[in-house]
């Protein structure tokens, strides 16, 4: 799984560097066996922007990072780039991606739900139903957060160093923690739908569309 998520970050053209962050010698001892670069960190990091920063620590050069979790086998080349893309705008400090929810995954709490602001920033995530329609046949774009992340080094070594926050503990969403110390996340809109392996039967069928598409 992780040699199909670094194979699609190489495909996106959008990196000067691809690195597999892990505290597993399993892990890094495969990526380094399929050609890939890893890197060793503490096996104490909580979240996947934890263990991006460390890394980032010691690559003051490096001023954007993003981090592709690798439970993400499908990702897009094309998304990539787009997330990549928004740190075109000086402006912007940390960026993800979302897409259209489909009515299907409205109930379910392993699809994160995105609010956005007019501009494209994030205004909340979770994983309940958000926005309500309080009115019968009320319609609003409703997005579901693809959990991908960008940020400018000096964003995400601070995420880093804040404790987590009560929204964050509460939805499970590290996003939240930068959400709630008013650090703004601009959304890239893309049609793409990912299956990330989230809960044991999401193997088979990531399994299944890899086959499908000759992977």
């Amino acid at each position: 799984m992780i040699e199909h998520v670094w194979r699609r970050c190489q495909e996106a053209h959008a990196f000067d560097e691809v690195w597999v962050a892990t505290d597993d010698d399993r892990i890094r001892a495969a990526v380094e066996g399929f050609g890939g670069k890893a890197v060793m960190t503490r096996p104490t990091c909580a979240t996947g922007t934890d263990r991006v920063a460390e890394v980032a620590l010691g690559r003051p050069d490096v001023d954007i990072w993003v981090n592709v979790q690798g439970d993400e086998p499908l990702v897009a080349p094309a998304a990539l780039q787009r997330l990549a893309g928004l740190f075109q705008d000086a402006s912007v400090r940390m960026g993800t991606l979302v897409r259209p929810l489909e009515a299907d995954e409205a109930a379910s709490p392993h699809v994160v739900k995105a609010v956005l602001a007019l501009n494209g920033d994030a205004l909340y995530f979770s994983r309940g139903l958000v926005p309500h329609l309080r009115e019968p046949g009320a319609h609003v774009q409703r997005w579901g957060h693809i959990g991908l992340y960008g940020y400018r080094r000096d964003v995400l070594l601070s995420l880093a160093k804040l404790a987590p926050t009560p929204l964050e503990e509460a939805e499970k969403l590290e996003q939240l923690r930068a959400l709630e110390h008013g650090i703004p996340i601009r959304c890239a809109q893309v049609t793409s739908h990912t299956v990330a392996v989230d809960v044991p039967g999401d193997v088979e069928k990531v399994e299944a569309l890899i086959r499908a598409r000759g992977g």
